[in-house]
This record gives C-alpha cells, structure tokens and sequence, in this order.
C-alpha cells in the first residue's frame, strides 16, 4: 500500500501536520511535502496534494501562476563583463518592480480577448490587469541574469499573476466557505461543479497571465543584452494540473512546488547571491511517489519579520530584533560577486536553506543539467511594498 504522505528532507512538526489536515479535507489521495517545504496559507509551500474529482482554491494559492521562466543567451560573459552595472540598471528602469509600472508601454496579448474572462465572471479586472500585465511585483520575486559552466549568459525570472490571481484567488475562496489565513482547513471545490469550473477558468486564465508577464520580462531583458535566445524553461510552481497517476485522472494541486516528469526541464532558483539550476524529472518508483513533483527553491529557515525584524511605529524602536543585519547580507552578495539592485534582508541568503543541500533530498527524481552562478540580481527596494501574497 502506498504511504499516503511522501516526505523529502527535514520539517518541523507543523508543517507535517498542517500537510495532514490538507490529505483530510475532500477527496485528497496522496501528498507530498518537498525538501524545501514550510508552513504556509493553509497548505505548506513545497506542498502536493492529488483529489479525485476536487481542486483546492488554497492549494493553488493567491498568486496563482507563480513560477519560473529562464533563458540561455548566445552571449558569454565576456561579451557583457563591463557592461554588468549598467546592463543592471537598465533592466531596473524599463522593469516595474512592486505596484505599478515604470514605464508607458501598453503591453497588450491575446488573453485579454479570451472567453475565460466571463467563464470566471472577473471581466470587471480586466483594467487592472492590462495595466499590470509585465510587472514583477516585490517580495522574493526577482530578476536575474547568470552564468552557466560553459560562461553563456542566462536570464531568470521569477513571479507570477499579480493583481489579477490574487484577487481572483480571493473571490473563489469567499465563494467556497474558506477563511483567509494560515493555520485554517484548505478551501476545496467540486471540480465538475459550476463553481469549481468558473474557478477552473480563472486559474486557467491567471496561469496564462503570468505566462504572458514572464515571456515580456524576459524579451525585454533579451533586447537590452542585444542577444539571442538559444534554450528556454519555463514552469508554474502554484497551480494545479489534471494528471494521471498509477492509472488515476486525478487533479494535482502544487503550491511551491515543481513539476518534474521524466524528460521535463525545470529552473530552480536558490537565493539572493545563490546558485539556481535547470533540472530534469527523470523516471523512477521515487518520482512516482513525488507526483513527479519537485522543489521550487531553496526553501526558508526564518518568516520574513523574523529575518528583519519588527520596530514600534511610534518610537521607531525596535519591539523585535532582525536577525540578519544589512550589512551582513551586502558581505554575502559581494563574496559571491553579485551586482544587486534593491532587495531587503527578509530576502538576503541567511533567510534559505542551501539550494544544493535541498536538492540531495530529491535525488533520484532529477537530474541536474545547469548550475547557474548568478552575476545581477534585481527586486522591488525594501521601501516597496507589494499587497499582492506569494
């Protein structure tokens, strides 16, 4: 009989049990908890749960769509060495990083004619969208450029559906009783409902959205390198999929978590000044016990306000000590030779695990085809701040 929770690597207790309440709740088959897992809005981050016939709204999450998309250039770092600084600012003027945008151009896209938008009555966010429609929000949300063993450049990108999945997020889990919040029972829905298809067709539009706003991102980046794209990955890692397993048509809900069947390619980015790679599922009875599922990256040891911390809005004094410094993140970075642009210390690479170290849970399941060394990272300034949840 299979175990109905697969575990890779070390959890704390609350996240394996908020991963049971999940296989609890519904028609839930199976789970699994990646290597990068942590508690998270309802079900954990890193976490995989397959339902017969039923879809959680939590489980996709509020930033339905969020992945990663990476490109290799044509370009070495020979080619682009002393143009890194400016190369960087340039990428941070034309790219919106946090709410709004930067600069005047009307990004427009075929998804804005699509018959999705009344399936999932959100026509009302279509304004909303077509403002932000290329825009890379705040948080762990970022764009890189590495370099990979051969010394070609790659762009990476990571972020998701903006506006348009969080409130369409919000609206479905209203509408299926749920309650917004971490340590609640997941909202699920009848996949063959009328509710559970309207829901279906906004996850399926959002995902589409944030298809769209990585491919922009990353082609604007391309033309301000003046280079060619020779490969692309490109992968949600909060959505949910209808896949079959062992036989099964099941629904497969992955929040921060990587879709990795044999021969499909992912990117897999670490942290701020971290190595990121592009992986391949490969076949084996621990990939089936995956769900053919994988990291997203390299995962938390510390909340946000943990990392930097929390002061008294009246006094400015501090009512909980950060326990990372600035300074001490800038020293990492600039060990690790990375040009940086913005970023805060709830995002510096003390707050993650070690991407490598994540990655040996999953051995077996994938293989590793890049390391990627990164040489320009670029987030929203921590003075942004961005309503949308990861």
């Amino acid at each position: 009989m299979i175990n109905p929770l697969a575990i890779f690597g070390n959890h704390d207790e609350k996240t394996i049990q908020q991963m049971w309440r999940c296989l609890g709740v519904g028609n839930a088959v199976r789970g699994v908890l990646c290597a990068d897992g942590h508690f998270g809005y309802a079900q954990p981050v890193g976490g995989v749960i397959a339902y017969r016939d039923m879809i959680s709204v939590s489980g996709v999450g509020f930033d339905i769509g969020c992945g990663n998309m990476a490109v290799r250039t044509d370009m070495g770092i020979n080619d682009i060495g002393l143009r890194i600084p400016q190369i960087a600012r340039d990428i941070n003027r034309k790219i919106s990083f946090g709410v709004g945008r930067c600069n005047n151009e009307r990004v427009d896209h075929p998804l804005f004619e699509s018959d999705l938008w009344k399936q999932a009555d959100i026509e009302q966010l279509k304004p909303m969208a077509r403002e932000q429609l290329g825009t890379v929000g705040s948080g762990n949300h970022y764009v890189d450029l590495f370099r990979d063993e051969e010394d070609f450049i790659w762009i990476g990108v990571h972020f998701g559906s903006r506006g348009l999945g969080h409130k369409t997020a919000t609206k479905y889990l209203a509408l299926a009783g749920g309650v917004d919040g971490m340590d609640v029972a997941p909202a699920v829905l009848d996949a063959h409902s009328e509710l559970g298809q309207a829901y279906i067709a906004g996850m399926t539009l959002a995902g589409e959205y944030a298809y769209a706003g990585r491919e922009w991102v990353v082609n604007q980046v391309v033309r301000i390198l003046a280079a060619k794209v020779t490969h692309s990955v490109h992968n949600h890692h909060n959505y949910a999929w209808q896949e079959t397993h062992d036989g099964e048509n099941l629904w497969v809900v992955r929040k921060g978590a990587t879709p990795a069947f044999p021969g499909q390619q992912g990117f897999v980015g670490g942290s701020m000044g971290d190595n990121a790679v592009i992986i391949e599922g490969v076949e084996s009875p621990m990939s089936f016990l995956a769900l053919y599922s994988t990291v997203h990256g390299a995962g938390r040891v510390m909340g946000r306000m943990e990392a930097k911390g929390k002061k008294d809005k009246n006094t400015g004094e501090w009512k909980r000590e950060p326990r990372i410094k600035r300074e001490d993140m800038d020293a990492w970075v600039k060990a690790k030779g990375v040009y940086i642009i913005g970023g805060d210390v709830d995002e510096a690479p003390q707050a993650y695990r070690r991407l490598d170290e994540v990655l040996k849970f999953h051995e077996g399941t994938i293989k590793i085809n890049h390391v990627l060394r990164p040489i320009v990272a670029i987030m929203a300034g921590k003075e942004v701040r961005d309503p949308y949840k990861d």
